[in-house]
């Protein structure tokens, strides 16, 4: 098979997932790049150029709320779960159990 197909078929894989990693990390405070290295902690690799645009539509959405801190020599923004974003989280993590419980007896 060719590698290059079986890569893209991994991405779009992956790519369906990507969201509820990123909701389930955002339970708690969090900016860009501590999210990054918590994701890659996790074994869940997503690019900075995938993260940060997520991150902007996931707000503009209302699933997560952000605040600038300012304290330090460089200004962060913070990121969390909104109450919607909460209620969506549960419901993805309901739908994805249901997947992964069906796709288990068919693989």
């Amino acid at each position: 098979m060719d590698q290059t197909i079986l890569n893209n078929l991994e991405i779009e894989l992956r790519r369906g997932t990507q969201t509820l990693a990123v909701l389930s990390l955002l339970k708690e405070k969090q900016y860009g790049y501590s999210l990054l290295q918590a994701l890659e902690e996790k074994h869940v690799y997503i690019e900075a150029g995938t993260l940060y645009p997520m991150l902007r539509r996931l707000e503009t959405q209302g699933l997560l709320v952000s605040n600038w801190d300012t304290q330090e020599s460089r200004p962060r923004k913070y990121y969390e779960l909104s109450t919607d974003g909460q209620a969506a989280l549960d419901k993805l993590i309901e739908v994805y159990r249901d997947m992964t419980k069906h796709f288990s007896s068919l693989l």
